[in-house]
């Protein structure tokens, strides 16, 4: 296949185009750089090269945005691309409260042109016709009693702008295949809602970068290596009076290499025309003093830690019952132990502390 991966110089992004250029797909990566990183698509270069099979030649970037039209169309049409892989988001749910025409603008709006690239260059051709979308749990906004672990049958009813973004986004996508699919092109559509996202790719040479940090695993990581860009180095735990086993927020963390995978597998399962939705996930949660724990069992090294009061809008309780794309793709995580999980981080953070550009 020829796999366009937007955001594929981001977090997730990049190491879903390592994946597919390990299963020797040609790949083309788009991103604008405004939170990519050059050196993390320079990274799948040479961590295509070191597999030895000259797969590093099967991949191409572009530097662009998804609201580029006439780009994204050539770039489609240039390339014979026929399956897209859409990463490219922005995705702080606290900046999308302050800046929430930005987070419409980007991940609505945005993709919206996207897909008007790809009806445009598939106007003489069979064009793009499989599309997954990295969605959100986001959009299922805060679960009520009985509702975790959340099934993809739980109304989807975000509370902020970020997650809303994304929800509106999968009605545009499912409106936009049905429209395809009644002219007679087929498209199909996967859209996989996932939790957080940890770890960091076996060849030691991908990593995750961003700015602002704010997932919990990387914090932790950066707090012990004294690198933190506020220079406080210290991890705060918000909130310690949930109604949790230890008063912490509970959370489901699956690793990147896990989450590329149901990505992966649902390219191959699409039929011609379907619409699919998936959870993804460990089906368990770990609570933030859990995760503090297994760091520290991981480093060898105490996570300097301080509480603060909650934060709004932290629901106690998040994990995704993932049975559907168990059963349906047989798809299952290959890292359950957080422990595990957490040493993949740690490896790519002691090499590089500072993130790909101070190597």
């Amino acid at each position: 296949m020829a796999i366009l991966v937007t955001g594929g110089a981001g977090y997730i992004g990049s190491h879903a185009a390592l994946r597919l250029l390990r299963d020797g797909h040609r790949v083309v990566i788009l991103d604008n750089l405004f939170r990519g990183h050059a050196e993390a698509v320079e990274a799948v270069r040479a961590a295509a090269a070191k597999e030895g099979r000259g797969l590093e030649q099967n991949l191409r970037f572009v530097r662009g945005s998804i609201d580029d039209e006439a780009l994204v169309t050539a770039t489609l049409r240039d390339n014979a691309v026929d399956t897209v892989m859409h990463f490219a988001a922005l995705a702080y749910v606290g900046e999308s409260v302050h800046q929430p025409l930005a987070y419409y603008g980007v991940n609505t709006a945005g993709g919206t042109a996207l897909l008007r690239a790809i009806a445009r260059a598939g106007e003489h051709g069979a064009g793009v016709q499989r599309f997954v979308f990295s969605s959100t749990c986001a959009t299922y906004g805060e679960p009520g009693p009985g509702e975790v672990p959340i099934k993809e049958t739980l109304k989807q009813n975000p509370i902020n702008p970020y997650g809303a973004s994304k929800l509106f986004f999968e009605r545009v996508l499912a409106d936009f295949s049905a429209a395809q699919n009644a002219a007679g092109k087929a498209f199909s559509v996967a859209m996989l809602r996932y939790f957080n996202v940890a770890g960091c790719d076996r060849s030691g040479l991908l990593g995750e970068q961003h700015d602002p940090e704010t997932h919990l695993i990387p914090v932790i990581l950066q707090a012990l290596l004294g690198v933190r860009a506020d220079g406080k180095n210290m991890l705060t735990v918000f909130g310690t009076d949930y109604p949790t086993l230890d008063g912490s927020c509970i959370r489901d963390y699956v690793h990147v290499d896990d989450l590329v995978d149901a990505h992966v597998r649902a390219i191959a399962a699409l039929k011609p025309g379907e619409i699919r939705r998936y959870n993804v996930g460990i089906g368990r949660g770990h609570s933030v003093k859990e995760v503090i724990a297994a760091a520290e069992k991981v480093t060898g090294m105490k996570v300097p830690v301080t509480f603060g009061p909650r934060r709004a809008g932290d629901p106690a309780t998040l994990f995704a019952d993932s049975t559907a794309i168990r059963t349906e793709l047989g798809w299952s995580p290959r890292y359950t132990n957080l422990e595990d999980t957490i040493a993949t981080a740690w490896a790519w953070f002691k090499a590089n502390p500072h993130g790909y550009a101070k190597r």
